[in-house]
C-alpha cells in the first residue's frame, strides 16, 4: 500500500513543525510585541520568557538536525 503524500511525508512534517518552533521562539525573543498604545489583556506578557524560549529553541534545533540527518542519510 502506497504512503500518503510520499514516503518521507512524516519527516518533512516534523521538519516543518520543529523549524516553526525554532523560528517562532527566536522571533519572540528578538522582537517582542509592541504594547504602546494598546492595552494588554490579563495574562499577556511584555516579553517572552527567556529560559522557556531557549529550551524550546534547543529542542527544535535538535529535532531539525535529527530530521535532516534522517532525510539525507
Amino acid at each position: 500500500m502506497g504512503q500518503l503524500l510520499g514516503p518521507n511525508f512524516l519527516q518533512f512534517l516534523l521538519l516543518a513543525l520543529a523549524g516553526a518552533l525554532v523560528v517562532g521562539n527566536v522571533l519572540a525573543l528578538v522582537r517582542p510585541p509592541a504594547t504602546r498604545g494598546r492595552r494588554t489583556g490579563q495574562g499577556d506578557l511584555e516579553r517572552a520568557p527567556v529560559v522557556r524560549s531557549a529550551v524550546m529553541i534547543g529542542l527544535g534545533l535538535i529535532v531539525v538536525i535529527w530530521t535532516l540527518v534522517t532525510l539525507i542519510g
